[in-house]
């Protein structure tokens, strides 16, 4: 695969509080000034401790579903809303903000979302009815857009192509590992203290935290491009994602209602008129031509079905074990802990096999071995064993932590050196609308048969199923999105 030029994106001009130069010196009016040096330890330990919290307040529900829909008065068909706020928000802004973050400054975006993150997820800890609570966690997945797509570009612009990127996009996969793994059990363990809504609040504080600490350890970067914004774009492309998450999640009541069908057509209308502006935009929101290259397509691929496949089925599981098998909520999140931090531990190691395995190949062994360690879990739930879930946890947090150490690369590279953050935006919006799409898809399935807990472990093996059949479409079709070598004259 064909490395991008490791050109650094053009830094931003030095601020305007800046001691202005002494005469003579090498800064000084009689030759250029020279740009800010990106510190690339400290970039990275800034992002990566606000991709861990941002992870964090996302997962927070899975452990903690069954009380806040109990707090809330939130029936079982609407318990969907509650998990997919926060996708719908990613999926609605991630190429918006990465496109931002390219034209105006990653940094000042990366300050701006997690501001705006920690005061989102304070205001989900004081909701209290399920439209305030989803409406909070919508607002808390824009800002989470904000901060995942400028890491990346940051990242990018500190680490050029080599050894170091590769070692800096394995810790950043990592740290989507952790903030998963650390969740279960830190909102658990703080539900049980008091109860669902002080998760939230230590959560808003931590990315309050991170937000005071980032100024002096970041430099701006952007990569201005000529033409207006694409406000038409992205606002197009928004109600895009919004109209089919919500037609996705209504689906579970009935796919044929008027609703769902006046939403899906709304989406693939959208869509196309997203298209259409894309085309005629000096400066577009995604490069279209981008489709035509299979590095691009297969970092997409890997980013929807890790979504549809992983993340959908392991939302859902917490919630599955403590109504079919009466697990309480801090044992389903140890089990859940369990999976992630294997996920971690292998992400983190997984930079050794840069440069000797490609990382759609990665991608390929790690979905195989996800879909391998669903079918080991059959059963497990209808005979009430959580250790017969192990094995699976085991294998399949391998095959996580491999998809998360790969897909941030290739994403990187599979798009032009300067749209470091729109590579980004493009791969996590098709991972949370993949993850959107698959919360919903797997409540549907599992709650099919009815809602006792006979039935729930029923359809625990149903979706397993499911999801492993989507985990292998997703082996097949990035080992098919290769480069194709020009022919030999």
């Amino acid at each position: 695969m064909p490395r991008p030029a490791t050109t650094p994106a053009t830094p931003a001009p030095a601020p305007a509080h800046a001691a202005p130069p002494s005469p003579g010196s090498p800064a000084s009016p009689a030759s250029p000034a020279s740009p800010p040096t990106a510190r690339p330890t400290a970039t990275l330990a800034v992002t990566a401790a606000a991709t861990t919290v941002t992870l964090m307040t996302y997962s927070a529900p899975m452990v903690t579903l069954s009380d806040t829909a109990a707090a809330l008065g939130t029936p079982l068909s609407a318990q969907a809303w509650l998990l997919n706020g926060a996708p719908l928000g990613l999926a609605a802004l991630l190429l918006v903000t990465g496109s931002l973050a390219d034209d105006y400054g990653r940094r000042r975006t990366f300050l701006v979302g997690t501001f705006a993150l920690g005061l989102t997820t304070a205001l989900a800890a004081l909701a209290h009815t399920t439209l305030l609570f989803t409406l909070a966690r919508v607002a808390q997945g824009a800002a989470s857009a904000a901060v995942l797509t400028s890491s990346l570009g940051l990242l990018a612009h500190a680490y050029p192509a080599g050894p170091g990127r590769i070692r800096a996009m394995g810790v950043w996969g990592a740290s989507v590992s952790g903030g998963i793994a650390v969740a279960s059990p830190f909102s658990g363990g703080l539900a049980t203290l008091a109860d669902w809504r002080l998760p939230y609040a230590v959560l808003g504080l931590l990315a309050l935290a991170v937000a005071v600490a980032a100024p002096r350890a970041l430099s701006e970067s952007r990569a201005p491009r000529a033409g207006r914004p694409d406000l038409a774009g992205a606002l197009a492309l928004g109600l895009a994602m919004v109209a089919l998450l919500a037609a996705l999640t209504l689906g579970r009541d009935g796919w044929l209602r008027a609703p769902v069908g006046v939403l899906l057509l709304a989406a693939v209308l959208l869509t196309a008129v997203f298209a259409y502006v894309e085309r005629r935009s000096a400066a577009p929101l995604l490069d279209l031509g981008l489709l035509r290259r299979p590095p691009f397509l297969a970092a997409t691929a890997g980013g929807l079905f890790t979504g549809f496949s992983v993340i959908g089925l392991f939302s859902y599981l917490p919630t599955l074990l403590q109504a079919a098998n009466g697990l309480s909520a801090m044992h389903a999140a140890w089990l859940f802990a369990f999976w992630s931090g294997v996920s971690l531990l292998v992400a983190l190691q997984a930079r050794r096999l840069a440069g000797r395995v490609p990382a759609r190949h990665q991608l390929a062994v790690g979905f195989t071995l996800h879909a391998a360690a669903l079918l080991t879990m059959l059963g497990a739930l209808a005979a009430d064993s959580w250790v017969r879930l192990l094995p699976g946890l085991l294998i399949s947090g391998v095959g996580s932590g491999l998809l998360n150490a790969a897909l941030p690369l290739l994403a990187v590279e599979s798009v032009p050196a300067d749209r470091a953050a729109m590579g980004s935006g493009a791969n996590n919006t098709a991972r949370y609308l993949g993850s959107a799409a698959g919360v919903a898809l797997m409540i549907a399935v599992a709650t099919a048969s009815g809602s006792s807990p006979d039935d729930l472990a029923h359809g625990a093996d149903t979706a397993l199923v499911v999801a492993a059949g989507l985990a292998v479409v997703a082996a097949v079709s990035v080992v098919l999105l290769r480069e194709r070598r020009p022919a030999r004259s």
